[in-house]
């Protein structure tokens, strides 16, 4: 019975040692994964996403609306149409801008587009008054009708009124262009199509309808 008792105590002694020796095959195995992932990075909650940067789904680059005429104004996430006019108030050109955009600055460009004909006159509101656009308009040979800020320094005493009251036809026509629907609510997601629209639709306004009996 002794010697029995001997070998069991033996056999228990040796299932000690390999029980120990797993334990510590999985405590190293441990601190090995966690050198890994300090060398890689703090592990995400989420297993599903990946510590690398990879492109999205389909492989497209998303784009934003810096470049498609978008902005915040007053009156909310809106496109500006600066247009320029004829005398009957027709839309021959214009430019598109962010509804933040000030009217100022595009004063030049509205000058250099549109047809390659020269006006005796250009007729814009206080938005276009700046010393700078009237030197522009004086530089290419076109009389600057705007009116001065009250704020201005050295305002001559005449402006001439009566050639003002015909910028009342450019806002005529914005006001005819506007009665299409997707011009007014800017249905078209990119600056793009958004011009083509505007375009047709000034173009329809340039048709002249004769009715004959």
């Amino acid at each position: 019975m002794a010697g029995a008792a001997g070998t069991v105590r033996q056999l228990e002694q040796r299932l000690e040692a390999l029980r120990s020796a797993e334990q510590g095959r999985r405590v190293r195995g441990l601190f090995r994964y966690t050198r890994l992932d300090e060398l890689v990075g703090a592990s995400d909650p989420d297993v599903r996403l990946h510590h690398r940067a990879c492109a999205c789904l389909g492989g497209r680059r998303q784009r934003g609306q810096e470049t498609q005429a978008l902005g915040r104004s007053r009156g909310g996430f809106t496109t500006k149409i600066h247009a320029k006019s004829d005398a009957s108030g027709d839309i021959i050109a214009f430019d598109l801008t962010g509804g933040e955009a000030a009217d100022a600055p595009h004063f030049e460009t509205l000058l250099d587009i549109g047809p390659d004909i020269r006006p005796r006159a250009a007729i814009c509101d206080k938005g276009y008054a700046s010393k700078t656009n009237r030197a522009a308009a004086r530089a290419r040979g076109i009389a600057p009708v705007i009116p001065h800020k009250a704020n201005e320094k050295d305002k001559p005493k005449f402006f001439a009124k009566t050639l003002y009251k015909a910028r009342a036809r450019i806002e005529q026509g914005m006001g005819r262009i506007k009665r299409f629907k997707r011009v007014a609510l800017r249905c078209e997601k990119t600056a793009r199509n958004f011009r083509s629209i505007v375009s047709f639709a000034a173009g329809l306004c340039l048709i002249k309808f004769v009715h004959t009996v």
